[in-house]
């Protein structure tokens, strides 16, 4: 059995609730919850804009065109959604970074992204 790593948030806190309209997460529990096998580190929750979505699927991660294969539906700006913490720095170095909600977003994020970078794209107060 997978168990997710402490649900605590880059603020330090609870780990709040990032999606679940749509479902997001590793663990598909509307958290940014990770754990070892969590290899993306899908651990930012970002809020999705026609920008980004963009860029995301220049970079070859299409993630606006539903798949219903996979329980799909594509997402659309707005939508938020717990991001690879390496594809959000990526966009963040070509100015294209989504939002973000910090206290939803996992302190394993920091392993890869620092807090002053994810404070420049808050949406909510550090």
């Amino acid at each position: 059995m997978i168990t997710p790593d402490d649900s605590v948030n880059v603020l330090g806190g609870a780990l709040g609730l990032c999606s679940t309209a749509p479902v997001t997460g590793f663990f598909r529990d509307g958290t940014c919850n990770t754990c070892a096998q969590d290899t993306g580190s899908h651990t930012v929750c970002a809020v999705m804009t026609d920008e980004f979505l963009a860029f995301s699927k220049y970079v070859g991660n299409d993630l606006s065109t539903p798949r219903p294969e996979f329980g799909f539906d594509g997402l659309k700006a707005g939508d938020a959604w717990c991001l690879c913490a390496s594809r959000f720095l990526q966009a963040h170095d070509e100015g294209c970074a989504p939002k973000v909600k910090l206290a939803c977003t996992h302190k394993r994020a920091l392993d890869i992204v620092p807090l002053e970078v994810l404070k420049q794209h808050a949406i909510d107060p550090a």
